[in-house]
C-alpha cells in the first residue's frame, strides 16, 4: 500500500490514541506508536516527526502502513519466538550417544552449549535431555574398589563384631590420624556476625605436626586417645598396651584395624604373643571405611582441626585431648546398620585375622 495516503482518524480512534499516548503504565513502544499516529494524522512532516520523536523514516513508514492496513490492531507487536524443539526418541538417542563420546577439541567433557553447537540443536534441548536422563557431564566422582579376595569374609567378621559382639568381650576400633598440622593464622580471625560467616586469613604459620592414636569402644562410644610425634610401630605397640590396660585382666579383647605396615611388624607379633587374649581383625584392602573410628576421625576433623588455630604443637595436643575427654564424657555408641537389609552379609562365626 502506498504511504502517500493521509491518516484520517475517527473520534473513537483519536480518543483511544490520546489515552494511550498519555499513559505512564503501558509499554513505552506502544505509547510511542500512538504518538506517532496522532502526529501523522495532524499532517506533520516526516522531518519534524523524526526530530520530535527521535526516530527514523523507515520506522515512520512501517507503522503508518500497519495502521492503514489494520487500524488499531496494527499497532500491536507479535513475536512468535523460536519454534519449540520436539524431543523425539531419535534426537534423545543422538544426544545421549554423543554425550558418551569425548569432544574432538581435546576437552574432557561436554557442556550444553558445546554439544548443542556440535549437533546443531538448541542448548535447551540438550539440557532437557540430560536432565531427563540424569546426566551431569561436569561432575566427576572417584571410587576405590577393594581387590581383597577375602572381602566378604573379612567384612562379615567385622560387621558381626558391631551387630552381635561376643559376650563379655571388649571391641575396639583402632587407627591413627597422622601428620595433623599445628597451623597458626597470621591474620586476626574475624568472628561470626549477622550476615557474615567466620573468616580466616589466607596466610598461616605451621609450627609442626603430630599424630593421634585413637581407640573407640564400640559398646560405649568412648574414645581413648594418645598424641605422638611420630607414628612408628613402637608407638603403635605402646598405644595398644594402654588399650589393654583399660580392660579387666581376663577379658577378651577384639581390635579392628586396617592393613598399615606398622600394624604387622615383629614388634606387633611380639605384643600378640604377650597378650593371647587380644585378637586382631583386619579390614579388607582399601576398606578402612568399615572401621568405626574413621567416623570419629571425621568428626574431630570438623570440630577441632579444620578451623582450629594452634600456637604450637603442645597447644594442638592439649586441644585434641580436651576434645577427646569432653566427647568421651557424653559418648554414645555408633548405630551401625545397613540401609538395604536384603544385602546383609550373614554370619554367626567370629573368625579373627590374627597376625
Amino acid at each position: 500500500m502506498s504511504t502517500d495516503h493521509a491518516i484520517v482518524l475517527t473520534s473513537e480512534q483519536r480518543a483511544e490514541l490520546g489515552s494511550i499516548a498519555q499513559s505512564r503504565c503501558l509499554p513505552a513502544g506502544y505509547v510511542f506508536r500512538a504518538k506517532l499516529i496522532l502526529t501523522l494524522a495532524e499532517g506533520t512532516s516526516f522531518n519534524t516527526i523524526k526530530r520530535q520523536l527521535q526516530t527514523s523514516a523507515p520506522t515512520i513508514i512501517r507503522w503508518k502502513q500497519r495502521f492503514l492496513q489494520s487500524g488499531m490492531d496494527g499497532l500491536d507487536t507479535y513475536h512468535p519466538g523460536q519454534t519449540a524443539t520436539v524431543l523425539t526418541p531419535a534426537l534423545r538417542a543422538r544426544v545421549l550417544s554423543a554425550t558418551r563420546r569425548k569432544p574432538r577439541d581435546g576437552s574432557t567433557h561436554w557442556s550444553c552449549r558445546k554439544l548443542a553447537a556440535a549437533l546443531g540443536v538448541s542448548k535447551d534441548a540438550v539440557h532437557r535431555i540430560w536432565k531427563q536422563a540424569g546426566l551431569k557431564p561436569h561432575r566427576l566422582e572417584c571410587y576405590l574398589a577393594s581387590d581383597d579376595p577375602e572381602f566378604e569374609s573379612k567384612a562379615a567378621d567385622i560387621l558381626g563384631l558391631y551387630l552381635n559382639p561376643p559376650q563379655h568381650a571388649a571391641v575396639f576400633c583402632v587407627d591413627e590420624k597422622t601428620a595433623i598440622q599445628a597451623l597458626d593464622r597470621l591474620d586476626p580471625v574475624l568472628p561470626l556476625s549477622p550476615g557474615r560467616a567466620e573468616r580466616h586469613g589466607f596466610e598461616y604459620y605451621r609450627h609442626g605436626t603430630l599424630s593421634l592414636y585413637a581407640a573407640l569402644d564400640t559398646q560405649t562410644g568412648r574414645v581413648h586417645g594418645k598424641t605422638t610425634a611420630r607414628h612408628t610401630s613402637r608407638d603403635f605397640v605402646a598405644f595398644l598396651e594402654e588399650v589393654v590396660s583399660l580392660c579387666p585382666p581376663r577379658q577378651q579383647i577384639h581390635i579392628i584395624l586396617d592393613n598399615l605396615s606398622a600394624h604387622k611388624t615383629q614388634l606387633v607379633r611380639d605384643f600378640l604373643q604377650r597378650h593371647p587374649r587380644v585378637q586382631f581383625h583386619f579390614t579388607p584392602t582399601y576398606s578402612s571405611w568399615l572401621n568405626q573410628v574413621e567416623l570419629w576421625f571425621a568428626k574431630i576433623e570438623r570440630d577441632v582441626i579444620a578451623r582450629g588455630v594452634f600456637t604450637s604443637v603442645p597447644d594442638l595436643a592439649r586441644k585434641l585431648r580436651r576434645y577427646i575427654n569432653a566427647y568421651s564424657a557424653n559418648a554414645r555408641p555408633i548405630q551401625w546398620k545397613y540401609s538395604d537389609p536384603s544385602r546383609r552379609i550373614r554370619t554367626n562365626d567370629f573368625t579373627a585375622t590374627v597376625h
